[in-house]
C-alpha cells in the first residue's frame, strides 16, 4: 500500500495483475484525438506564408513535431482494436472541445500578418485547452495505460503550450481589448 511499510517479496510471490484492458473512455479519447489533432496540423499548416512572426512559426513547428507522433501512436492503438478515428470534419460539435468552426478556420486562412497572428494563437489557445479538457476525461475515465501516457503527455504537453502561446500573444497585444483571450 502506498505510505504503508515495505517488505521483501517470498520466492515465487507474484503481484495481482492490474487489468490496463481498453474501456470506452479510452477509445473515445484516442478516436476523438486524432481529428482535433489533425485540425490542429491544419491550422499549424497555414502559418509559414501568413506571418513572420518567429514565437508563432516556433510555435507551429512545435505543435506539428509533438501530434503528427501521437496521431500515429493513436491510430496504431485504434487500429490493434478494429477501431478507426472519426472523420475529421464533423466528429465534434464546432466549438466542442475548442475546434474551430469552418467558419473560424476561413478567417484564418484569410488573414495575413499581425491579424494572422492574433486569430492563430486565440484558436490555437482555445483548441489545446480542448484537448486538455479531454486528456482530463481520459486520465478520469480510461484504463488503458498507453491512452493514458497519451492523455498525460496531451496535457502536460499542450499545458505549457498554451502558456508560452499566452505569452506571445500578449507580446502582439499592446491594448488587451485589442485581442482578448483565456486568462487575462
Amino acid at each position: 500500500m502506498p505510505g504503508g511499510p515495505g517488505r521483501t517479496a517470498k520466492p515465487g510471490e507474484r503481484l495481482p495483475a492490474r487489468d490496463w484492458s481498453a474501456v470506452a473512455a479510452d477509445v473515445r479519447f484516442a478516436e476523438a484525438m486524432v481529428p482535433h489533432h489533425r485540425q490542429a496540423l491544419e491550422m499549424a499548416g497555414l502559418v509559414e506564408p501568413r506571418t513572420a512572426a518567429r514565437g508563432v512559426r516556433l510555435m507551429a513547428r512545435q505543435i506539428a513535431l509533438t501530434q503528427k507522433p501521437e496521431i500515429a501512436v493513436m491510430r496504431d492503438w485504434l487500429d490493434a482494436l478494429g477501431r478507426a478515428a472519426l472523420p475529421d470534419h464533423g466528429s465534434h460539435a464546432p466549438g466542442s472541445y475548442g475546434m474551430a468552426s469552418p467558419a473560424d478556420m476561413t478567417m484564418l486562412r484569410a488573414a495575413r500578418g499581425s491579424a494572422f497572428d492574433r486569430l492563430f494563437l486565440q484558436l490555437m489557445i482555445r483548441h489545446h485547452e480542448g484537448a486538455m479538457r479531454m486528456a482530463g476525461e481520459e486520465l478520469s475515465g480510461g484504463r488503458d495505460q498507453r491512452m493514458r501516457l497519451m492523455a498525460r503527455d496531451v496535457y502536460s504537453g499542450q499545458g505549457i503550450e498554451v502558456a508560452r502561446m499566452k505569452e506571445i500573444l500578449d507580446g502582439l497585444c499592446a491594448d488587451p481589448a485589442e485581442c482578448p483571450h483565456p486568462g487575462r
